[in-house]
């Protein structure tokens, strides 16, 4: 079919493919179909894990490593994402202050900080850029962005002035804060945070409550926590004029949403919003027939502000039809007709142990992108 133009647009099969490795088994299979094609590939992703090599990869950008605090203070190497014009950083808080960066003894949200996520912030800013994108998932803290504030250059004080630990320990005795040290260059940089919950700063569906105990916060401390961030949130709208408490998202990451809020004039919005607006995926797809989307496993919760529900959003405002291929299928998958996606595949040939699914799964993947092109190529036999 000569002339054919197709997006390919997935988002990684995470722990298996990145978004542009599954984007590539997917264009090799179109093309063993479909040889006189031309694919356009724009590896996606929703704001999570993978975010910031994913719009690397999208830009032609690169990763940038550095060593920084963990969330116990000790140094750990972390990366962040540098896109292709220099300008847009992408940075996820897990790299730095993750729960996967400790042991299960080593979990306490009393003791953890977000300074290293504040640190590879500082390291963006000295490489020029203006634009940052935080994803602000899987945390180790509930420290109500303390840490991350203080490596920027923010003062937690108490009631004599002292400086209070920048840990969920520290929260209850912030008694006045002072921005006038907060590194210089954030006046001038935009900041989008990914976040994809509405849970408020405190309260039964607050910070501590619903998360610290993954954390390792016994009841004892999630009280502390709660009774903390309330406080933090009290002293911010006295001292900073602004209202966090009870902003949808702003109990994200332990409170880091309200902190990226309060500290950093920040912007909280769903991840596959700021990752469409990253990779200038309508201006990528401009001119395409078809757009092929997909993730690892898809089901009822895709159709719900995942990858291929932001894809097809886009495509379908577009007038473009939309197939997604994915490792496997879960219950109420049929949902994902209701958002654009007209048509679904299951690429796994047949059962298959999970540590077999990155030796076989791109091939797997390239046989079905090869079905589902034959498929079109089929199209212009049926009088229809």
């Amino acid at each position: 079919m000569a002339g054919l133009k197709i997006g390919v647009a997935p988002d990684s099969f995470k722990g298996n493919m990145t978004a542009m490795q599954v984007a590539t088994c997917i264009e090799k299979g179109l093309r063993k179909a479909l040889p006189t094609s031309r694919v356009v590939k724009v590896p996606m992703a929703d704001g999570g894990d993978g975010t910031a090599k994913t719009i690397v990869d999208a830009t032609g950008g690169r990763m940038v490593r550095r060593t920084v605090s963990g969330p116990l203070g000790k140094p750990v190497k972390a990366s962040f994402g540098l896109s292709g014009d220099g300008q847009t950083a992408v940075i996820e808080m897990a790299e730095a202050s993750g729960l996967a960066l400790l042991r299960p003894s080593q979990r306490n949200p009393m003791r953890t900080t977000t300074r290293g996520t504040g640190e590879l912030i500082k390291h963006a800013l000295k490489l020029g850029a203006s634009h940052l994108l935080v994803g602000i998932g899987g945390s180790a803290t509930t420290d109500g962005g303390m840490g991350m504030a203080r490596a920027l250059g923010v003062r937690l004080l108490d009631t004599r002035g002292r400086e209070v630990p920048d840990n969920g320990r520290g929260l209850v005795r912030v008694a006045s804060i002072d921005m006038r040290g907060l590194d210089a260059r954030l006046e001038a940089v935009r900041v989008e945070v990914a976040c994809d919950v509405d849970n408020p700063l405190t309260g039964p569906r607050g910070a501590a409550q619903v998360y610290g105990p993954q954390k390792g916060a016994t009841p004892e401390m999630v009280a502390q926590l709660d009774a903390g961030l309330a406080t933090l949130a009290a002293v911010i709208q006295r001292d900073l004029g602004k209202r966090v408490l009870k902003v949808p998202g702003s109990g994200a990451a332990g409170g880091l949403g309200a902190g990226l809020l309060a500290f950093l004039d920040g912007a909280l919005r769903p991840g596959i919003d700021i990752v469409i607006d990253a990779v200038q995926l309508a201006k990528r797809l401009k001119g395409c027939d078809l757009v092929i989307t997909g993730e690892g496993r898809m089901d009822g919760q895709t159709a719900f502000g995942k990858t291929p529900a932001g894809v097809a959003g886009v495509a379908t405002s577009m007038g473009l039809p939309v197939i997604a291929l994915c490792g496997c299928l879960g219950p109420g998958v049929s949902k994902v007709h209701t958002i654009g996606i007209d048509a679904y595949f299951a690429t796994l040939e047949r059962s298959i142990d999970e540590e077999e699914i990155p030796v076989v799964g791109p091939t797997m993947l390239t046989h079905c992108a090869e079905q589902v092109g034959r498929v079109i190529a089929m199209k212009g036999r049926f009088n229809v």
